[in-house]
């Protein structure tokens, strides 16, 4: 007998979930260390970067025909918890908690988010504009303006004074940002790790894990909540104004919020890939 409507969709989620990891994952050659973090259910969270800690100059640089601005396309493909469902319940582990938030995850399965990005050139490379994409990023996502201001912050490995001094500009962008909601929320974003792998033939893969602390504004004393996000790249060109690619968003947990932590033992307790599609504006 013919299929059901459900399995026909539940065929086609599968062969574009396998067409996505074929992408992702498979050149002809055996897969490079960043590009396996696509591929693999167990992701370690990555050991701090100080290539570049004690110049103030430090940054994620991407490929150089990212430069410029781009409407982007970005559709979640799969959602995973590879050590299980408890881990996503929040500091306590609470399992209700697990339950609506994978759910919530699994509803956002193949929607497209259109967003705007944008990439600048400096002299030590091209790096993404963290005020820019953060804003379109966080807005897109919620569906509405969260955002009221993003800026960028200081810090020892990153900082304005040493850019400059290096020969950079005003409009260089810094490692860490932070970002006031229109609410009483403020998050500060940290990069503790990053890197990257050239392919060849148009294709770069890299990663960078951030540390972001999310603390109320109003007289509330509730402490801050931190939490470590991995976030993992893979683009291909296809031509001068086309680029697509693929993006895989590891959660860990963290020493001071989560009572799982010493179990999940640095490992990715959630996984989220996404599919991008790109095309150049600018």
């Amino acid at each position: 007998s013919a299929l059901s409507t459900v399995d026909r969709r539940s065929l086609l989620g599968t062969a574009a979930t396998t067409a996505f990891w074929v992408s992702a994952c498979s050149d002809g050659v055996a897969a490079p260390s960043i590009q396996s973090k696509l591929c693999e259910s167990i992701l370690t969270l990555p050991t701090p970067s100080y290539t570049t800690e004690f110049k103030g100059n430090d940054n994620t640089l991407f490929p150089s025909f990212l430069k410029g601005e781009w409407q982007t396309t970005q559709t979640l493909v799969s959602t995973t918890t590879p050590l299980g469902l408890k881990y996503l319940g929040g500091p306590n582990g609470d399992l209700a908690i697990a339950e609506k938030t994978i759910e919530q995850s699994k509803s956002q399965l193949d929607k497209p988010v259109k967003l705007k990005l944008r990439y600048l050139s400096t002299r030590w490379g091209v790096a993404e504009d963290r005020l820019f994409n953060t804003r379109q990023r966080l807005n897109a996502f919620a569906g509405k303006d969260v955002v009221a201001s993003v800026q960028y912050a200081d810090v020892g490995g990153s900082n304005r004074k040493s850019v400059l001094l290096l020969g950079g500009t005003e409009e260089d962008p810094l490692q860490t940002t932070v970002v006031y909601f229109k609410g009483p929320v403020a998050q500060k974003s940290f990069v503790v790790s990053h890197g990257y792998e050239t392919l060849g033939d148009g294709k770069w893969v890299g990663y960078e894990l951030q540390r972001s602390i999310f603390a109320l504004t109003n007289q509330n004393t509730a402490p801050p909540v931190t939490t470590d996000t991995e976030y993992i790249w893979k683009f291909e060109v296809i031509d001068e104004n086309h680029v697509e690619g693929t993006l895989r968003i590891a959660g860990y947990l963290n020493a001071q919020n989560d009572k799982l932590y010493f179990e999940a033992r640095n490992r990715a307790v959630s996984l989220q890939d996404y599919s991008l599609k790109m095309e150049r504006l600018s």
